[in-house]
């Protein structure tokens, strides 16, 4: 059991660090700051994870339920949440991030608020990031692995806290060669992670297909 359950924690938490991306937050977090002081800076951190995090936790649980209420089926969640996926590791690759663009005047207006949107969602929980959760969710077969997989996302954004925390000496630290560079590199596994989650969607309908073929002449 427990050879299985490292593998796919690895899985769980490269693919939702590289969608959290709180390396590439930092410069977009620090320009929505701007002018604020290092405890209010703390505090908007501390809202952004815990709305993100318990934003995640409800498509987590509920995921089954949605599939249910809207006759959504499994493999086509995984091909479009491959594909957003996929675009979102796309960009990173070319060290692209959607930047908030904001005036002085609007982030003061707004600062009270950013914590929820636009920072928390969809910047920390995006699409790709929710997409990740109820797929990853219904591959979890066991408690243990379901176990592993609440516990990593509090893990990410426990670091994504901290990161945010000290993102104006991190950004000095690493600058603007190494964000990207760092960008680039997660986006390339991101890439690799929603190509996987797209063939195994894909793979089970042309397989029903391909049945579906074989035994139509017999029945005609």
């Amino acid at each position: 059991m427990n050879s299985s359950l490292f593998p796919f924690a690895l899985l769980c938490f490269t693919s939702f660090f590289t969608l959290t991306n709180p390396l590439g937050t930092m410069p977009v977090f620090l320009t929505m700051t701007h002018g604020m002081s290092d405890k209010e800076r703390q505090s908007i951190a501390r809202r952004a994870t815990i709305v993100s995090f318990i934003t995640l936790m409800v498509f987590v649980f509920a995921g089954q339920f949605l599939f249910k209420f809207f006759g959504i089926s499994t493999n086509g969640f995984r091909i479009a949440g491959g594909v957003i996926i996929f675009k979102i590791g796309f960009d990173m690759l070319q060290a692209r991030y959607t930047a908030m663009k904001l005036k002085d005047e609007e982030i003061k207006t707004y600062a009270d608020d950013i914590s929820i949107t636009p920072l928390g969602i969809p910047m920390l929980c995006g699409p790709g990031a929710i997409a990740n959760a109820i797929v990853l969710m219904q591959d979890a077969q066991s408690y243990e692995m379901k176990g592993v997989l609440i516990g990593v996302i509090a893990l990410i954004y426990v670091i994504t806290f901290f990161i945010l925390r000290a993102s104006t000496r991190l950004v000095r630290l690493i600058g603007e060669t190494g964000n990207n560079v760092m960008m680039r590199l997660m986006g390339l596994i991101l890439m690799v992670i929603a190509v996987e989650c797209f063939v195994s969607g894909v793979k089970p309908i042309l397989v029903d297909i391909v049945k579906q073929g074989v035994t139509l002449p017999g029945v005609l």
